[in-house]
């Protein structure tokens, strides 16, 4: 089978070997088993590869270099005018050759494989909506009309679109999905975690303002304030590394709020390992990959109801989720630091929860996805 994969993904050239973000590499790897060829019709980015970027393990694969492009600006705007013609061009003869036509979404890159898919109604596809599924989240005008293409069982044919979330009146071709990290023989005893000591949270993302970094180091300097004894281990970077470095510096947060950059997995592991809290006061998700691996690994998740979370949360049975407004998250936060049974009960609901999506079951889900 040849599997075409359009994407909005920027991918790096090393060594004849192709490399992109690892979490997406990785659940592409996965997709790849069951496939002969792959062709990867993406940007090209000139960075170096980093902590975060991993490479396809696939023996055979066709990569067909596009530009990139935003509608961000005027100047983007006019650019993306002159450049859609050659990228449509380049993603119909990928899907015009593949057996299996694999879009991932949303994205500049996955709209226009919205409309070319259109052209090949008998040819058997799939989607990845990577974003957040919900019909009443406020979302760019490119996300909206991404999400209605795909819905569309008239437009969008032989195709089965995987979201996060359970959502009502949907499409009979939206289908429930998940995405995950670790497999079966990962799921090893937890370590012990009381609330006595030192208390670890632990934030994994981008450091942007739509992953509001700093409303973490706010709330974990607001529970030192009150006398708890709690540190925040932050793993990333991004925009705004400088701007959490000023704060910590002007409040003297150093011994509190720690920058650990980007690791690797095998470091985040041992991360969510030794923490007690996973925190993200995200704006939008999808599925929050740093919520799953830490609940996977007994850390209480403290988490924005954004998109699938309150479903990964049970609405409040496994985690905590965040209001948005710093008295009230404290008055939650202090309420399970001051009752150990309830910590712990959460705790383990939510290591319980988590340790059922693997990446053996994700692969059996693929399978049944390209061979049905």
């Amino acid at each position: 089978m040849k599997f075409a994969i359009i994407t909005h993904v920027p991918h790096i050239v090393a060594q004849n070997q192709y490399f992109a973000y690892a979490p997406y590499v990785r659940e592409m790897n996965v997709w790849a088993k069951q496939v002969a060829e792959l062709i990867i019709v993406a940007p090209v980015s000139l960075f170096k590869k980093s902590e975060i970027d991993v490479s396809y393990t696939h023996s055979n694969i066709k990569f067909v270099p596009i530009d990139a492009f935003d509608v961000l600006t005027f100047k983007g705007i006019a650019r993306t005018i002159l450049k859609t013609p050659k990228i449509s061009w380049q993603i119909y003869k990928a899907m015009r050759s593949a057996d299996h036509i694999h879009l991932r979404c949303p994205g500049n890159i996955g709209l226009l494989g919205c409309f070319v898919q259109m052209l090949f109604p008998s040819k058997p596809k799939t989607a990845k909506y990577a974003g957040n599924w919900d019909p009443k989240a406020k979302q760019p005008w490119s996300y909206r009309l991404q999400k209605w293409i795909l819905s569309n069982t008239f437009l969008t044919r032989n195709m089965q679109v995987l979201v996060y979330g359970e959502w009502p009146n949907q499409t009979k071709n939206i289908k429930s999905f998940f995405t995950a990290t670790y497999k079966n023989h990962d799921r090893l005893p937890l370590l012990s975690k009381v609330l006595k000591g030192t208390i670890t949270f632990v934030f994994v993302g981008t450091l942007v303002k739509g992953k509001n970094p700093l409303y973490a180091v706010h709330l974990v300097s607001e529970l030192f304030q009150k006398g708890h004894n709690v540190v925040l281990r932050i793993y990333g970077e991004g925009e705004q590394r400088a701007l959490l470095e000023q704060y910590i510096l002007k409040h003297k947060l150093e011994g509190i709020i720690v920058l650990e950059g980007n690791q690797n997995q095998e470091i985040l592991k041992k991360a969510y390992q030794n923490s007690h809290f996973v925190v993200l006061p995200s704006e939008s998700e999808g599925w929050p990959k740093a919520i799953a691996e830490g609940m996977f690994w007994g850390c209480l998740p403290v988490a924005t109801a954004v998109s699938c979370v309150p479903f990964m949360l049970d609405y409040g049975n496994r985690g905590v989720l965040l209001e948005m407004n710093l008295e009230n998250d404290i008055r939650q936060l202090e309420a399970v630091l001051d009752d150990e049974s309830c910590f712990q009960m959460m705790s383990k609901k939510g290591s319980d929860w988590a340790r059922t999506y693997t990446l053996d079951v994700f692969e059996s889900e693929i399978k049944k996805l390209l061979h049905s």
